[in-house]
């Protein structure tokens, strides 16, 4: 039964559809509406991640492979090397640049 009622719906959709010239076919003023609330959103988007950004305070530790004492002063326990040998955040990155 639900095949009928769809090819119902077809039946009454199709001539509405040769009606339309292809060629004047335009996304109108809706189309214009929705692209520009999409975009004052991304602007909006962009304004509150640089203010967010501006409040982050990027301070780095010295280097423990420059201290001279040779002693890791980030608060790394056990042996040399097993707390910062990895290559996740053990502070050894360079600064970005920029």
């Amino acid at each position: 039964m639900p095949d009928m009622s769809a090819s119902l719906a077809l039946t009454h959709l199709v001539p509405l559809a040769k009606e339309v010239d292809e060629n004047k076919v335009t996304p109108g003023v809706l189309g214009f509406i929705v692209f520009a609330v999409m975009a004052l959103a991304v602007w909006g988007l962009m304004k509150s991640m640089n203010r967010q950004l501006t409040r982050v305070d990027f301070k780095e530790d010295a280097d423990p492979k420059a201290d001279p004492a040779g002693k890791a002063t980030s608060g790394a326990t056990g042996p040399a090397g097993s707390a910062g040998s990895g290559s996740g955040s053990g502070g050894t990155a360079s600064p970005a640049k920029g």
